[in-house]
């Protein structure tokens, strides 16, 4: 009988030794694993480029979506153009980790876009290339670690930072497209953010004009997203028609249309954006329109809540240039999320 809790001790060990250490969140474990496999095909002078060793360097929060020719203070990291076959297909593996289905389709339509308007500008300020796409990986890839990432080129900006290998932010993630629609050429018809214009204008057209008088706050729409290329992103007034003020249609148009931008990142993570807003509360969201409601007029909308802001522009070009952004209030560049993990590894003295 004395033997019986020696042999509960060895069972207990056996247990433990059996049973594998908590793993990192599978999205860690994949951009980890990309991220390292494109950073070992690097050269000396291409790492230079695409590595910053500190999370903190400044260069991760230097962003836009104008050509690179327009950035005054020069886009950081290692472009397409730059790489071989190889490092091309694994800076791609690596954007598609990020991504949902749908969010990869529009980032690499959104690239295609750079043929179409080198096809038919007759006098192109701007090298109009598809390869003029940068990667920039900041920290050291770790599944469990804390580190960050960027893709980015015309009309794209999708920032990712990990925290820990559990917490994660996917903003700030921009998408443009010019043209908004293809209207000639052998991609005619293809509208990369149709969904993103079309959700919008089929709940703003389902207002009632007692509602519409509160959405629709300016019969001009801003020239483009008001918020542009801040580093912080602050909320916007005024904040159009309250969700709780919608039908129970409308409502779900406007879960719609946030799903659409959410949506961009892959599924997992789209879900803890859904998620905080849930916790929130959907009532806690404001649609708000300017400009004409009919396709081809000028308009632009955003949806803010608790936390969140995106907006969606379309005035230039003659009504056929967009700009689709996704913020967070809190938390752009994990900025949130790594003020908790600093204060959690370095506490202030008492």
């Amino acid at each position: 009988m004395k033997r019986l809790p020696i042999l509960a001790a060895v069972i207990v060990a056996l247990l433990h030794l059996a049973t594998p250490a908590a793993r990192a969140h599978p999205a860690a474990e994949e951009m980890a694993a990309a991220a390292n496999k494109f950073l070992a095909t690097l050269k000396p002078e291409q790492k230079a480029k695409a590595h910053y060793a500190d999370l903190k360097a400044e260069a991760r929060h230097l962003w836009h979506f104008i050509p690179t020719e327009m950035v005054t203070f020069g886009r950081k990291g290692l472009t397409l153009r730059e790489m071989s076959a190889e490092q091309r297909t694994l800076t791609m593996t690596l954007l598609a980790t990020g991504m949902s289905e749908a969010g990869y389709a529009k980032a690499t339509g959104i690239m295609s876009l750079e043929t179409v308007l080198k096809q038919f500008e007759k006098s192109p300020k701007v090298d109009r290339n598809p390869e003029v796409y940068f990667v920039s990986i900041y920290g050291q890839p770790s599944a469990k670690g804390t580190w960050a990432w960027r893709y980015e080129g015309h009309h794209l900006s999708l920032s990712f930072t990990i925290v820990n290998g559990e917490l994660f932010a996917t903003v700030p993630s921009f998408m443009g497209t010019n043209p908004g629609e293809v209207r000639e050429g052998p991609k005619k018809g293809l509208r990369v953010l149709g969904k993103e214009e079309d959700l919008a204008r089929e709940l703003v057209k389902s207002l009632n004009p007692e509602q519409r008088a509160i959405a629709i706050y300016d019969k001009v729409a801003p020239k483009d997203v008001i918020t542009g290329a801040d580093r912080v992103a602050k909320a916007l007034k005024p904040e159009g028609i309250a969700f709780a003020k919608l039908t129970a249609a409308q409502k779900d148009l406007l879960k719609r249309v946030v799903g659409e931008y959410a949506g961009r990142a892959r599924a997992d993570l789209a879900k803890l954006d859904i998620a905080k807003i849930e916790k929130a509360g959907w009532d806690s969201l404001h649609f708000a329109w300017a400009g004409g409601v009919e396709k081809g007029d000028g308009h632009y909308y955003r949806v803010q809540g608790a936390g969140f802001l995106l907006e969606y522009d379309n005035t230039q070009n003659d009504a056929n240039h967009v700009h689709a952004v996704w913020r967070d209030l809190e938390n752009d560049f994990g900025g949130d999320i790594l003020k908790k993990h600093y204060d959690q590894a370095h506490p202030k003295k008492k």
